[in-house]
This record gives C-alpha cells, structure tokens and sequence, in this order.
C-alpha cells in the first residue's frame, strides 16, 4: 500500500506537472518567433502567437498551483517564493501583455515600429521562465 499513497500524494501535487508548461510555451513561442523571423512566415508567426498566449494562461496555473504547493508542503516558507512570486507575476504580466497586443493588432509583427518590442516579449518571457525554473530547482534540489 505504501506505493500506491505515493502515487496518490504525487497525483495530488499538480504544481510539478504545471509548472513544465509556461517554460515549455515560452521556449516554443521564442523559438517560432524566430523562425517567422528567419523565413519571413506568418504561418510561424500565428504559431509563436498561440504558444505565448497558451503560456499566459499556463503561468496563472502554475502560480496557483505553487502557491497552493509553498502554503501546504512548505508551511508557507518554499526558499525564494517571494521572489518566484514577483516573477511568475511579472511574467503572467508580459506573456499577457504580448498576447492581447498582438489580438488587438494583428499585424504587429509587420510593422517596423512594434517588431522589435513585440520579439523582445519573447526574449523576456523565456528568460524570466527560465529564471522561474532554476528557482524552483532550488527549492527541490536545494
């Protein structure tokens, strides 16, 4: 029985599986980005749109699910989570901010003025991601 309350506790940790997807998205988003870059398509423009929007929407889960995670298995004391709370807002923020931006202006990424800001978001969505995964390593591997 004792393997089977493991499994169970592990199912019941949803933060570990969540918070794979906004890391995952932002690295996707990155990476379609430059491609549409790189082959001048829109194709792997609308796919970059659709990952960093995806990522929006994973962050906020993932947030969720680690703060529900630090409140119960860590007594509310994880290592960084004031920290890792400012940045998976911060980039709940930016992720946001590119998607609606983007929604609102579908030809964003063709215009000269907004190109640059727009493929930025990308670049600082995945590193602030990435910075969000080493954190939590932390916490788990100490």
């Amino acid at each position: 029985m004792d393997v089977f309350q493991k499994i169970i506790h592990e199912i019941s940790r949803i933060h570990p599986l969540m918070v794979h997807f906004p890391i995952a998205l932002t690295g996707a988003a990155l990476f379609f980005i430059l491609l549409a870059l790189w082959r001048r398509s829109d194709l792997m423009e609308k796919v970059a749109f659709a990952n960093i929007s995806l990522a929006a929407l994973a962050t906020l889960a993932a947030a969720i699910a680690g703060i529900r995670d630090n409140a119960t298995f860590y007594n509310g004391r994880a290592t960084n989570h004031v920290v890792k709370m400012i940045l998976a807002f911060t980039l709940f923020v930016v992720t946001t901010a590119i998607a609606l931006a983007r929604q609102r202006k579908p030809n964003l990424f063709h215009d000269r003025s907004t190109k640059v800001i727009y493929v930025l978001g990308y670049f600082v969505s995945f590193a602030l991601a990435g910075v969000l995964g080493y954190l939590g390593g932390i916490i788990v591997y100490g």
